[in-house]
């Protein structure tokens, strides 16, 4: 199956400039922000795409907006309840060119001006996952350009290790299937993945990964991680930078 990036929805919670910048941020050449007309919940939302050019987002909650903004995970956005319900369209058009961290800086702009977003930095202790490279090393290499999209089943993903740990984290939190007719699906607070890989660019992989009576989701990834990817996953305590909400408001101004 293809799994849509935002749903992972949800980077390294190591994460580059937490704090507000006082000097004047990049913005997008031209924005739509509206609240979605049919909200589709936390299964299906929070669907976000890049190009060099363009900004998208369907159905997104402001705190996955807030963590795409920080580039952090969901759960390093503490704010109101609300945050996690309320939907939004969004199309934003950048200059050509335009780079990752450049489109987070438009992103940041974009909230402050249309949301009144005020929010401030911190720094809580919690539980982490830690996804690291494996002793004999990473199987897995940067795309590059004008490459064929890989072959093969299972699990398929796209996107940079910020991303691929944003996934990682809502699949953990998936329970052991207990029977065989029901489907199991993501369930209470996911617990943070950190990127500790230091593997840049975009990678592309599939990971032939099922679903196994009394085998929760990270042990099959455990797994999959070691044995597929050259990757490694560990729990540790850890201090986390973290955005909180100090104001936002529920209606974006008008386009």
């Amino acid at each position: 199956m293809r799994a849509p990036l935002a749903t992972a929805l949800f980077i390294p919670l190591s994460f580059i400039g937490i704090a507000g910048s006082q000097s004047v941020q990049p913005a997008f050449d031209v924005a739509s922000v509206r609240p979605s007309q049919h909200e589709v919940g936390p299964d299906y939302n929070n669907q976000i795409n890049y190009s060099p050019s363009e900004f998208t987002a369907r159905n997104v909650t402001l705190r996955r907006l807030i963590a795409e903004a920080w580039r952090c995970q969901i759960d390093q956005v503490l704010g109101p309840p609300w945050l996690d319900r309320n939907e939004y369209d969004i199309e934003a058009r950048a200059p050509a060119g335009t780079r990752s961290e450049q489109t987070s800086l438009m992103l940041r702009s974009l909230l402050s001006d249309r949301f009144q977003l005020k929010q401030h930095s911190d720094i809580r202790g919690m539980r982490v996952y830690e996804l690291t490279v494996g002793r004999g090393g990473a199987k897995i290499l940067p795309v590059q350009p004008g490459a064929a999209a890989p072959s093969g089943s299972g699990f398929h993903f796209r996107g940079d290790m910020r991303q691929f740990a944003d996934l990682l984290a809502v699949q953990f939190s998936i329970p052991a299937a207990v029977n065989p007719g029901e489907p199991v699906r993501a369930g209470g607070t996911p617990i943070p993945v950190l990127d500790k890989t230091g593997l840049p660019g975009i990678h592309e992989f599939s990971v032939d990964i099922r679903p196994e009576l009394g085998t929760d989701a990270f042990t099959a990834w455990k797994r999959a991680l070691e044995e597929q990817l050259g990757l490694k996953i560990e729990s540790r305590k850890a201090d986390v930078s973290v955005v909180v909400v100090d104001e936002a408001a529920k209606i974006p101004t008008a386009n």
